[in-house]
């Protein structure tokens, strides 16, 4: 292990699209590293974009200071998500304001890149090069390899050819690289990354500010119609990486069945795609909510009584169901949507409790809905504590302290 003065001062540079007040997933995830950074003693710099990530009216300051965070936010012209072209020119000009932004600041110790928008660590790449300094990129998703599995791109074309070739130069080019699993680590094995460079670790829970809190969950059901029902829920990003045609699907199922309700809480490429299902099927029995705020978040994650968590056959190494943390940080039983082989299969596996952690395929609508009557026969369950132990392993104090000590070797390592 490379070794790190303890006094040693750095300047950090965070790379990525969202952060802080958003409530994204990355933002969330990304404020907590910033914050830990500056609590280590360092310098700590973010280039984000100036508007919300999933509504482009939310704007924010282009310059602040928070909790001794310099934000310089990118201004984008917010165009939305409701075409590809859309989205790219978005990007473009993401791309082009942050290179202009990131220029004219002084030399980075390490700069920490993200994925959105896709490609964003070769920016970080080419000014390390230009003015020195560590990159470490933190792999939320790859691409073009999502572009590719969503069938946004076709593979072996020259686009999709191009795209990788950038990637796999910065990616090579990295101090430090994380990933999310070991399917991601054997992806990136294979575009030619060394297997010392990788370092595997998930996204922490939000287990800081997330608890199963009784009070909260009487309330919030309460507030949204909810009382006395059995609730199944789907919380977080809403995206083809996510396929939720059979969760919908279920949900038509128990239309006449007033015991059960679906929540979709979030937002995404396709969360207007469940609303629009639930109208056109004229279904009450599914309730749309937009992202909840994190001081909300422990009554709005512990009012459900099943979770789910859903991840697309193709997509196995190049996304990751983050979301099943703060659900194992709670105790509430999930039910996992998804391919055998992947993450959210070894975690189930790994709890080897089927009445808490169930496992079901894509495309099982019958499954899907027989897991479901099981789940409500036992009825609301008690925390799990075996859950929660196995979460623990992915907790904020465990692993955000173990990411600002890779970003520091990855500093000593350049």
């Amino acid at each position: 292990m490379d070794e790190v003065r303890e006094d040693a001062t750095m300047k950090i540079l965070l790379l990525n699209q969202c952060f802080h007040p958003d409530h994204v997933a990355t933002a969330q995830h990304l404020t907590d590293l910033a914050l830990e950074l500056v609590k280590a003693g360092h310098r700590v710099t973010v280039v984000a974009s100036s508007r919300g990530y999933d509504n482009p009216e939310v704007r924010y300051p282009v310059r602040e200071t928070w909790r001794g965070i310099d934000i310089r936010r990118i201004w984008t012209p917010g165009l939305g998500k409701r075409a590809k072209w859309r989205r790219l020119v978005d990007f473009a000009i993401f791309w082009g304001n942050a290179t202009r932004i990131l220029l004219f600041l002084p030399k980075q110790d390490v700069t920490v890149c993200l994925t959105s928008p896709p490609l964003i660590s070769t920016l970080g790449t080419v000014m390390a090069l230009l003015k020195g300094g560590a990159v470490v990129p933190w792999v939320m998703d790859l691409n073009p390899d999502e572009a590719v599995a969503a069938g946004w791109l076709k593979a072996g074309g020259f686009v999709e050819r191009m795209l990788t070739l950038i990637q796999n130069w910065s990616f090579r080019r990295a101090s430090r690289i994380i990933a999310l699993d070991r399917f991601m680590a054997d992806r990136l094995k294979a575009k030619g990354v060394r297997e010392e460079v990788i370092h595997i670790d998930a996204p922490w829970s939000h287990d800081q500010a997330v608890r199963y809190d009784v009070a909260a969950r009487e309330a919030f059901r309460a507030e949204h119609g909810l009382t006395g029902k059995f609730v199944v829920m789907y919380s977080g990003n809403h995206s083809p990486c996510h396929p939720l045609d059979v969760v919908m699907a279920a949900a038509d199922e128990f239309q006449s069945d007033d015991r059960v309700h679906f929540l979709f809480a979030g937002g995404g490429s396709e969360f207007n795609r469940v609303q629009a299902f639930a109208n056109d099927r004229g279904l009450k029995n599914i309730t749309c909510l937009p992202y909840q705020p994190m001081e909300k978040l422990s009554g709005s994650l512990s009012a459900a009584d099943l979770h789910l968590v859903v991840m697309g056959d193709p997509f196995v190494g190049i996304v990751h169901p983050c979301k099943i943390y703060n659900i194992l940080t709670l105790g509430i039983p999930f039910l996992f949507i998804g391919p055998g082989a992947s993450h959210g299969s070894d975690l189930a596996l790994r709890l080897n409790d089927p009445a808490h952690g169930r496992l079901a395929r894509n495309g099982d609508v019958a499954g899907i809905v027989s897991l479901i009557h099981d789940a409500m026969a036992l009825g609301p369950r008690p925390v799990n504590e075996a859950a929660q132990a196995l979460g623990a392993e992915f907790s904020h104090s465990k692993l955000c302290p173990r990411l600002v000590q890779v970003i520091e070797q990855a500093a000593a390592r350049a």
